[in-house]
């Protein structure tokens, strides 16, 4: 949607709900052709959506006044915990990084590698154009938007300039390379549940010549074909953050779990200042899943009841499926 909002900002003719859907057919169709050529890809949009945010941060900052980032705020608890899912959008998807230790060399370096310089990355951009954004002008104008970059730019150099229209076009670069991200990331996820008998057979077969998990794409992309046409970005978001806020916190019990019922366990990774950092990860996670089911009550209950709904069907029927062995 945000695509396709970025298109319609650029030319009015171009329909977002049309763009949303070709992205998916284009993405889709990228990652069929094998994870070396959609990598080369993703490094490629990735850099120029790094460079294009650089320039925007340069552009903005001489109108930055510090007035008006403070001006129609007050900082408050409940200010906070109510942006707490948009806070944590900025990172969802980054754990599929581990999806893909199979399809790289070296996985117990690089991927560590991966994560670290990913989320360093991420941290100092998002706080750069939050900060940036919120001082050259009403921060509200841009609060309730899909394109909030070029708006910004708009507000800065004015609606004329030609900077606006053209970083409307770069802009697109970071919407393209999160969107690439995510395929990536659903369809591995998929895979790897599929071949764990978690999910049905089929999602795990590979295609013969490109050794890409088509199925895996092609489903979790109508999903999200699907849910496009919601038109609820943020309540999309929401329920986004939610699915990884609860894979967050089992992620830590499994770990602490394994570390007491596995203590031989080969470790490629182990993770570091065990269990301080862990347990750090756990409550802030538990804090984060109560703040977001207390502002979100209607979407955390659809959620929650499609989750039971979902754990259930698994329990009864698909539980004879699982083909990992569990002591």
């Amino acid at each position: 949607m945000a695509l396709g909002s970025y298109a319609n900002f650029l030319n009015p003719a171009i329909p977002v709900l049309t763009t949303a859907i070709i992205a998916y057919v284009v993405f889709i169709s990228i990652n069929l052709f094998g994870i070396r050529e959609s990598a080369n890809f993703s490094l490629l949009v990735t850099t120029l959506s790094v460079a294009e945010i650089l320039v925007f941060m340069i552009l903005i900052f001489p109108a930055f006044k510090t007035e008006n980032f403070l001006a129609n705020s007050s900082i408050t608890a409940n200010g906070v915990f109510a942006g707490i899912p948009f806070a944590i959008w900025f990172f969802v998807a980054i754990e599929g990084v581990a999806m893909l230790a199979e399809e790289v060399k070296n996985p117990n370096k690089t991927i560590p590698k991966g994560y670290i310089s990913a989320i360093l990355t991420l941290v100092v951009l998002s706080i750069g154009i939050m900060i940036l954004s919120g001082g050259i002008g009403d921060w509200r104008l841009l609060s309730e938007i899909d394109h909030p970059l070029p708006e910004a730019l708009a507000m800065a150099l004015g609606e004329t300039n030609a900077w606006s229209k053209l970083f409307t076009g770069l802009g697109l670069f970071g919407l393209i390379a999160s969107f690439h991200g995510n395929t990536i990331g659903y369809s591995r996820q998929i895979y790897a549940l599929a071949r764990g008998g978690y999910l049905p057979d089929f999602l795990a077969r590979v295609n013969r010549r490109y050794q890409t998990p088509h199925w895996a794409l092609i489903i979790g992309g109508l999903v999200g074909f699907l849910a496009i046409f919601s038109g609820k970005t943020d309540q999309i978001i929401i329920m986004s953050v939610l699915g990884a806020i609860v894979m967050y916190i089992m992620s830590m019990i499994s770990l602490f779990i394994l570390r007491t019922k596995e203590p031989t366990l080969i470790r490629p990774y182990k993770a570091p200042f065990y269990p301080i950092f862990p347990f750090i990860a756990l409550i802030l996670s538990v804090l984060c899943l109560v703040a977001i089911i207390y502002y979100n009550q209607v979407l955390s209950s659809i959620f929650f009841i499609v989750l039971f709904f979902c754990t259930n069907i698994f329990v009864f029927f698909g539980s004879k499926f699982i083909k990992i062995s569990v002591k």
